[in-house]
């Protein structure tokens, strides 16, 4: 249940859908099996799982959810193989070449034909909504995947207006800053041991990890004008990740003592009670975090709302 990444996003104007409400137009777009000729589908599952049956979990003002991702996996390469086989047979029994716009007509003909003997891989997507705090968060490594599942609770609701969350000072500028000025970082922000570094024009990238952020070697790429565009950080007692230049994080590590608290909280074997559990403490911790994350960096940017109907 704990997330692993933070595509993070603010919600703009009135999104005040009842909890009833919000679990009805998620049941229209449950998720289901791609058809024959489908090639992907996503719709809603159980953040539960098979253990159980309800689309949305809410607790004081925490929204969870899940996306399902289908997908038919039918590879390039056996496509064009079967391109080839069958458009030399073509050009022996007519005695001809094949014209361009024929073979993409055959190469069609041979996707449609194969696509529904293709394997299906399916991908869990879990989006934590804050209705207190008007935040949106998506669990993925993947910007496209955080669009996709945005893309589709705006289908869900008919209207979203959302925007990355933005902050008055980029986060390159204040990793940078902290890396290259000890005083600077945070009372409660402990540098980990990655980083990665991005120099100006065509130099490249150079990525580190399980290093000393702190050493001399690190200082000297930051004097010859390197800047970080990624750096692991912990925040004392409570969490670790990596911020990324476009705020988003990722590799969240929550602290033992969160972990430790939540085991203490008694499910009885009810695995609805553990995952709400767990997503509430995660859900306070992750907001909280989220706020200072904020506030280190100048307070929020004010950004034009984005509305897709």
């Amino acid at each position: 249940m704990w997330f692993k990444h933070l595509h993070l996003y603010r919600l703009h104007g009135s999104a005040g859908i009842p909890a009833a409400d919000l679990e009805a137009a998620l049941a229209e777009q449950a998720a289901r099996t791609p058809g024959s000729q489908e090639a992907r589908r996503v719709g809603w599952c159980p953040p539960a799982g098979r253990a159980g049956t309800a689309l949305l979990h809410e607790l004081q003002g925490q929204r969870l959810m899940t996306m399902l991702r289908h997908e038919r996996l039918l590879p390039a390469g056996v496509v064009r193989e079967e391109l080839e086989e069958r458009g030399a047979d073509i050009e022996a029994r007519e005695g001809r070449k094949l014209r361009r716009q024929e073979k993409q007509e055959l190469k069609e003909q041979i996707y449609e034909e194969l696509l529904p003997r293709a394997f299906i891989r399916s991908q869990k997507v879990d989006l934590w909504w804050d209705t207190r705090r008007n935040l949106i968060a998506v669990n993925t490594s993947s910007r496209k995947r955080a669009e996709e599942a945005l893309d589709l609770l705006r289908e869900t609701l008919g209207s979203l207006k959302v925007t990355p969350l933005a902050t008055q000072t980029l986060p390159m500028r204040a990793m940078t800053q902290w890396l290259a000025e000890e005083d600077s970082r945070p009372a409660s922000l402990q540098l980990g041991d990655q980083v990665e570094l991005k120099a100006k024009g065509d130099d490249g990238v150079l990525r580190a990890r399980q290093v000393d952020l702190d050493s001399d070697e690190i200082q000297q790429l930051l004097s010859a004008g390197r800047q970080a565009s990624r750096l692991g950080v912990e925040v004392e007692g409570r969490l670790a990740y990596v911020l990324h230049d476009d705020l988003t994080l990722k590799s969240l590590r929550f602290s033992d003592a969160l972990i430790d608290e939540a085991g203490e909280i008694e499910d009885d074997g009810d695995a609805i009670v553990r995952l709400e559990a767990d997503f509430m403490l995660m859900a306070q911790a992750l907001a909280e975090e989220v706020e200072q994350l904020i506030t280190w960096l100048g307070g929020e940017a004010n950004a034009a709302p984005q509305e897709s109907e």
